[in-house]
């Protein structure tokens, strides 16, 4: 684990607050599945070993840090927005409400929240935007751990559901062959139809309704 991210939550403790959240989503740029966003309180005294960006750490790595962080985290909590949702109230505005429900389902409230990105939560806690977060704070680091083994497994499950797209391995994301299952089969009902790359491969009857949400 990272000196520096440890030091980076223990400077906002030195300041007063002494449930500091971490909160970080995933997501955003996959055409299928939900943003899902994971809030997490680490325990000072007992931070697992390794925490670092979701990004940098192997499946396995992550998966065994998933299991530690829930068991050793003060509190923490989970959420999800459907793709439908981000149909209505577009991508920014879906992983900011993801974020904020993650923190809604924390069993202990936090005192302070440590946001990943640029855009602050709609929550009255007192927080800080922190661009790449997930590189810097360790609770931020340990939310997108939270985050990403969730949501691998939702699209894993999507995937026996929906065969043919290739989800248990692309997770949703644009790759050239998901792009090919969508014009050769057409989006489930799990593809975000305003997407580029999904709408132009809806029915017409389908394209008219998403014209009246845009």
């Amino acid at each position: 684990m990272a000196l520096d991210l440890v030091s980076y939550d223990e400077g906002r403790r030195r300041e007063g607050f002494t449930l500091l959240c971490g909160v970080d989503e995933v997501g955003r740029g996959p055409l299928a599945g939900p943003v899902v966003a994971a809030a997490v309180i680490l325990d000072p005294c007992n931070v697992p070993e390794g925490v670092d960006d979701s990004k940098k750490l192997t499946s396995a790595r992550r998966l065994a840090l998933e299991s530690e962080i829930r068991r050793s985290a003060i509190s923490f909590g989970v959420a999800v927005v459907s793709p439908g949702e981000i149909d209505r109230i577009n991508i920014l505005q879906a992983s900011l409400l993801a974020m904020k429900r993650a923190v809604a389902e924390m069993g202990q409230p936090p005192d302070f929240i440590l946001v990943d990105g640029n855009k602050p939560i709609h929550v009255s806690i007192p927080q800080e935007t922190v661009i790449g977060g997930d590189a810097t704070s360790a609770s931020i680091a340990a939310a997108s751990i939270l985050a990403k083994e969730y949501r691998d497994r939702l699209m894993a499950e999507y995937a026996a559901r929906f065969p043919g797209y290739g989800f248990e391995r692309n997770m949703g994301y644009p790759t050239k062959a998901h792009r090919e299952a969508i014009k050769s089969l057409g989006p489930t009902p799990i593809h975000r139809k305003t997407f580029k790359g999904v709408r132009e491969h809806l029915p017409a009857d389908e394209v008219i309704g998403q014209m009246r949400l845009i």
